[in-house]
């Protein structure tokens, strides 16, 4: 009997191979860590005029002026009437254009700068004019915050708020800032415009004449602000003044400026040991010597 042959198992399809597993998703690289910003350094010199000329027609007023106003430092220039003093001051705030020569402010040239140029720097610049320059037709704390609402645009209510706080720095209380300025005596009204000067806390501050017109206990309380508030504001200061007992007071350094050059410069303290003649006879205050006042004698 036949028996009949096992049935042959027939094998499975080959299993097809499974697709390798997908890469796990790259968590997401960091940002790079922001590069601190690394301000390149300043110069230690913040104002450098050199060989500076400008005259009026055939009145040579400076004649190849040259100076250094180191930053921070309070410099004061001395000198009598006419010899060029105001003219010096307004070459560097570009009200005047000199003929002749370099003025850097922050290693930044600034003869025949733009317009656009001059009105970025003056933004940067503090004034404390000789008659304190006030608006008689705004109060008080208005003329203080004027160049933070008419220069930069601030709202009123915020540009108040600083001009109270700066003339608090000067001594004066908030009630001063809603007066006119009529109202102020001169001692004031030079407070007044020592707060307007530091309103935007400047990088730079000048004083025309700061003293002049005061009596000397209040031209001594405007110098002791002077010192003060340039130290608060942490700023350069230049001053021009033929007042010594300011100059002594307020002056890190101080040059003396004679037939529009400077003739002698050093640190306030040596002034009286200067060894110059010409600056001798200023400091003392002679009419006998090396500068002779142009007089017409009858």
């Amino acid at each position: 009997m036949n028996s009949e042959a096992p049935p042959r198992k027939i094998p499975p399809p080959p299993r097809k191979p499974l697709p390798p597993p997908a890469p796990a998703p790259k968590a997401a690289e960091a940002a790079p860590a922001a590069q601190p910003v690394v301000e390149a350094p300043r110069s230690p010199i913040h104002i450098n005029l050199t060989d500076v000329h400008k005259s009026f027609g055939p009145k040579h007023v400076l004649n190849g002026l040259s100076l250094e106003v180191p930053r921070g430092q309070s410099v004061v220039i001395i000198g009598g009437s006419g010899t060029g003093k105001s003219v010096t001051l307004k070459c560097i705030l570009g009200i005047l254009t000199p003929d002749q020569g370099s003025i850097l402010v922050d290693d930044k040239e600034i003869i025949g700068q733009s317009a656009r140029d001059r009105e970025a720097m003056l933004r940067h610049f503090g004034m404390l004019f000789q008659g304190a320059a006030l608006f008689d037709s705004l109060s008080v704390w208005e003329n203080v915050a004027f160049g933070l609402i008419q220069g930069r645009k601030m709202p009123r209510g915020e540009a108040k708020e600083i001009a109270i706080a700066k003339l608090a720095q000067v001594g004066l209380g908030p009630e001063v800032g809603e007066l006119s300025p009529a109202e102020l005596s001169g001692g004031m009204q030079k407070r007044v415009g020592l707060a307007r000067a530091i309103a935007s806390d400047p990088d730079v501050i000048f004083f025309d004449e700061p003293t002049t017109g005061l009596d000397p206990i209040m031209a001594d309380v405007i110098n002791d602000l002077i010192v003060k508030c340039v130290k608060e504001v942490g700023a350069t200061a230049v001053s021009i003044t033929h007042d010594m007992a300011s100059a002594r007071k307020i002056a890190d350094k101080i040059a003396m400026i004679y037939k529009g050059e400077i003739i002698w410069e050093g640190p306030a303290d040596t002034v009286d040991d200067s060894g110059n003649e010409y600056v001798q006879q200023f400091i003392n205050g002679s009419a006998d010597g090396p500068i002779q006042m142009e007089v017409l004698k009858p």
